[in-house]
């Protein structure tokens, strides 16, 4: 038994086909099918069979948040280190 997609996973889906054609990999003519395929799927599987032969898509602005919101603790820990060296 396969799992029921949603329409935010299938949304999930769009952009990432959208990321894709933006990229090159896809040509408008497949990026439609392949929006038809995602759009019209109601399984999980049928939804993975869209981007199987594509590749997984970076989220960079999630790593970026990552990479500040980590460099904002080392400098709070520094800056407390410091501070308790004055005293």
């Amino acid at each position: 038994m396969d799992i029921r997609a949603s329409d935010e996973d299938r949304q999930r889906v769009v952009t990432a086909l959208e990321r894709h054609t933006g990229a090159g990999r896809l040509t408008l003519d497949e990026f439609a099918s392949r929006i038809d395929a995602a759009c019209g799927a109601s399984t999980m599987a049928e939804l993975a069979a869209v981007t199987s032969d594509l590749p997984a898509i970076e989220d960079r602005p999630r790593r970026a948040l990552l990479l500040l919101c980590t460099v904002a603790m080392v400098t709070m820990v520094l800056l407390a280190v410091a501070l308790e060296l004055r005293t």
